[in-house]
């Protein structure tokens, strides 16, 4: 399994115990947060660009979030 931060494996515990929301549209979910990430200039040029790339992937790869 991925080593996964601190953060992600909270909210990993909290949405699978029912304590915080399960998002259905995941994927689309991530795209919008990478995209925020890389669009907000108080941030480090290298965490933009990581966060432009994973998004660009993302939205070129073959997800459906149409269901």
């Amino acid at each position: 399994m991925f080593q996964y931060s601190d953060k992600t494996k909270n909210f990993i515990n909290l949405i699978g115990s029912g304590d915080a929301a399960y998002v259905p549209k995941a994927i689309t979910c991530a795209i919008k947060t990478l995209d925020a990430i890389a669009a907000d200039e108080s941030l480090p040029e290298a965490t933009r660009k990581n966060a432009s790339f994973a998004a660009a992937n993302l939205v070129l790869s073959d997800y459906n979030d149409n269901d």
